[in-house]
């Protein structure tokens, strides 16, 4: 009866490396949302340090480059927009 039971229970459970490098494997492709998320959250200043870890180690460093770029240019024009929505309010 042990047999069989090791059996059944052992072809539904899988080896712990198995498991950890699905999981190290789902983790290495970052995606767009956690770019951007992370991008942001750095712009901003309260990035975690699990998150940094994660895009230092999985992330490819010309796709963070061009995300803070685009969120940069992004930042400033809104500012200048806002500055000058200011000013002609102000002026009028």
């Amino acid at each position: 009866m042990d047999a069989n039971s090791s059996k059944v229970s052992g072809s539904k459970t899988k080896p712990d490396s198995e498991t950890n490098s699905e999981t190290e494997q789902a983790q290495e492709k970052t995606g767009i949302l956690q770019v951007v998320g992370s991008v942001l959250a750095a712009g901003f200043g309260v990035q975690s340090s699990k998150n940094r870890k994660r895009d230092f180690q999985h992330g490819k460093y010309t796709t963070y480059i061009i995300a803070g770029m685009v969120f940069t240019l992004i930042f400033v024009v809104s500012l200048v927009m806002v500055v000058r929505a200011v000013i002609e309010n102000a002026g009028g």
